[in-house]
């Protein structure tokens, strides 16, 4: 290689070689430039940043133009020459340096090019100076031609005074048009995300090219809401291609944010307060479980690992801590009857109970009871073998069959024409059954006799066995009994299943259901049943959760507070030891006393029906702040769930959104 290089000499000193003549950057302060064109600095050797700065504080001061009363004399080819101030006249671009005696020019100064070569005087009117007081005519050549360079310099300055002509104003005032535009198409891509959100519709199709004759509900629904309005419209044609906000990732921004938003309403509302939670896990259609948790309002479907206690109270913990709630707030839990729920063990209830004893567990009443009735008709002999028929009846009898049986009977086809299959697990689903057996019984007959007659022959078998049996007395029989007391029930089912429960009213029908059916019926069949009834109910309702309510009860203000108890209140108290200290307690009951005189004593706390209405009366008249330990209590009362039915409602709408067809979404 050292053929091919020629070794660099080494030298001491190798220090890297630095610029000889560094640009120098100049502070400055606008007050004190210098107003005399021949001490004022090179514009290029200040901060560029800083040029329009200083260009606009000389242009705004104006060109330098002194009038002295004598100006100095400079000789000319021994002839005596000075500068005049009648030459400022018709050359505002002039200046005089009283420090120099020399005219420049203001806008070169200002704006002018390093490569004028000798283009009106070069450097003359520059840096120099100009002092040919003997050549006034070069004043006038100095300006030159319309394009020249002097010319261009008079035009920036003239620009630079002149906001409307600024890059920077032409660049605020597109801004604020592309911001408006921006918001108009970004809230008509809201509106239209908000619509198909709001009716759990799909966003996207299965061919959304440009030439696709259906786009999806989504691309559809935003031209559709273009072609109606004609300022939308028009900022979709002109928009951007890369900023149409119609790609899909856009679209999960947005119902991420929606949903946010949403979230943070919810836990707003709460205050910082008690609440309680309401939880089930159920399968997807892609078979994944997923685990709903509700609070007031819905809060969210997580996607769980197993349905163990352990993993269902992990998915809790993080969700609660997303929205930055802790489980030392609960003060109630509400689940369904399955043993991963309400096991005493390792049950979820117990773990929670474990780290907060004031987090009391309901179990659905709605479940209750329908697990009551679920026992009656599996346990009583008569009772099963009418289920059975039923069954049997609902399997043979098809929707066609009945159908043609009802127009055959006469009856209107506005009737319901469905017998649904009683379920376990289904609120009122056996009550629905009997009544539409009732209401259609002639039509079913007709059904099976065509059955009996035209089916295939084990059809018509069962059909033959199955009429024999729905036209015996003791089939009609129990069908109207079992009617009369599952709508004793249904009334309550229905009531635990409202999101408004009143305690009072359904503990009341319960009690309606143990003196009615008392009182008007007498044959065996009938007491069997009721016994049965009433057992599986005390079974079922525990002791403690019912003193728990019945002592919530006691707040309601209907007729004239006349539930109120101030014993079952104080005891109610003490479910809630870490709310309520010893003193609390002592201190409540004089609050009780004076809480009640005030209350029936005011006209205008007599007019409520829930306990609801009256915390919000208590805090819009500050009568919280008077009673607070009372207010504590109404809070705690509010808090105790004491159903799911809101928990099944959002699988009912999972299930709608993520069906067959859309069975492969993320869990978000």
């Amino acid at each position: 290689m050292d053929k091919y290089l020629i070794r660099k000499p080494h030298t001491q000193d190798s220090s890297p070689v630095q610029d000889s003549s560094p640009r120098i950057r100049v502070d400055f302060n606008l007050e004190n430039l210098p107003s005399d064109p021949g001490l004022r600095q090179k514009i290029s050797s200040y901060h560029p940043n800083n040029h329009d700065e200083i260009r606009r504080h000389y242009l705004t001061k104006g060109p330098c133009q002194p009038i002295l009363d004598v100006f100095p004399l400079s000789y000319f080819s021994k002839k005596p020459r000075r500068f005049r101030s009648n030459w400022y006249r018709g050359r505002k671009w002039l200046e005089y340096s009283i420090e120099k005696d020399a005219a420049f020019c203001f806008y070169c100064y200002l704006f002018g090019r390093q490569d004028f070569g000798k283009q009106g005087g070069g450097e003359t009117f520059v840096t120099k100076g100009f002092k040919l007081w003997n050549q006034v005519a070069k004043l006038d050549s100095h300006i030159g031609r319309v394009n020249s360079a002097h010319s261009q310099a008079v035009k920036k300055g003239e620009d630079l005074l002149m906001e409307k002509q600024h890059i920077q104003s032409v660049l605020v005032k597109q801004l604020n048009k592309d911001k408006q535009d921006y918001r108009v198409q970004l809230n008509a891509i809201v509106d239209c995300i908000r619509f198909l959100l709001c009716r759990g519709l799909a966003f996207r199709g299965h061919d959304e090219s440009q030439g696709s004759s259906d786009k999806g509900n989504f691309l559809e629904l935003v031209q559709f809401l273009g072609d109606h309005n004609e300022s939308i419209n028009e900022v979709l044609q002109t928009a951007p291609k890369n900023c149409k906000l119609t790609h899909t990732e856009i679209q999960k921004d947005i119902v991420n944010a929606i949903a946010s938003e949403t979230s943070k309403a919810i836990i707003k509302d709460l205050d910082n307060g008690f609440f309680s939670i309401l939880v089930d896990e159920s399968c997807d259609i892609s078979v994944k479980e997923q685990m709903s948790l509700v609070l007031q309002r819905f809060l969210g479907i997580v996607h769980v690992a197993s349905t163990t206690a352990l993993s269902l109270k992990c998915a809790i913990e993080c969700l609660l801590c997303e929205h930055n709630l802790s489980l030392s707030n609960l003060r109630g839990q509400g689940y369904d009857g399955a043993s991963n729920m309400q096991g005493d063990i390792n049950g979820l209830k117990t773990l929670i109970l474990k780290e907060n004893k004031s987090a009391f567990y309901a179990h659905c009443f709605a479940h209750q009871l329908q697990l009551t009735l679920v026992a009656v008709a599996k346990n009583h002999i008569n009772i099963a073998e009418f289920f059975y028929v039923v069954s049997n009846l609902v399997t043979v009898v098809g929707g066609s069959y009945l159908e043609n049986g009802v127009r055959r009977s006469g009856q209107s086809l506005n009737q319901e024409t469905n017998l649904k299959r009683p379920g376990d697990t289904r609120w009122g689903s056996y009550y629905g059954t009997i009544l539409n057996l009732i209401l259609m019984f002639s039509a079913v007959v007709d059904v099976l006799e065509i059955i009996e007659e035209d089916g295939l022959s084990d059809q018509k078998v069962e059909a033959r066995s199955i009429i024999r049996s729905i036209l015996s007395f003791e089939f009609v029989f129990t069908l109207h009994l079992m009617k009369n007391i599952l709508g004793i029930t249904n009334e309550l089912s229905i009531a635990m299943q409202k999101k408004k429960s009143g305690y009072i009213s359904g503990r009341s029908q319960r009690n309606t259901q143990q003196k009615t059916n008392l009182h008007h019926y007498r044959v065996e069949l009938f007491y069997t049943v009721i016994d049965m009834q009433l057992q599986e109910l005390n079974n079922h309702f525990s002791e403690a959760n019912t003193d728990l309510l019945l002592f919530m009860a006691c707040l309601n203000p209907s007729n004239s507070f006349v539930a109120f108890d101030n014993e079952k209140l104080i005891r109610l108290a003490k479910f809630y030891p870490s709310d309520f200290l010893g003193t609390d307690i002592l201190a409540l009951d004089s609050q009780l006393q004076n809480y009640i005189f005030d209350m029936r004593n005011n006209d205008f706390f007599l007019e409520f029906q829930g306990v609801s209405e009256l915390a919000e009366k208590l805090v819009s008249t500050r009568k919280h702040e008077t009673y607070p330990l009372v207010y504590l209590l109404v809070k705690l009362a509010l808090t105790l769930p004491v159903a799911t039915a809101t928990v099944e409602r959002s699988f009912s709408a999972m299930k709608y959104i993520k069906n067959e067809l859309r069975n492969r979404m993320g869990d978000q």
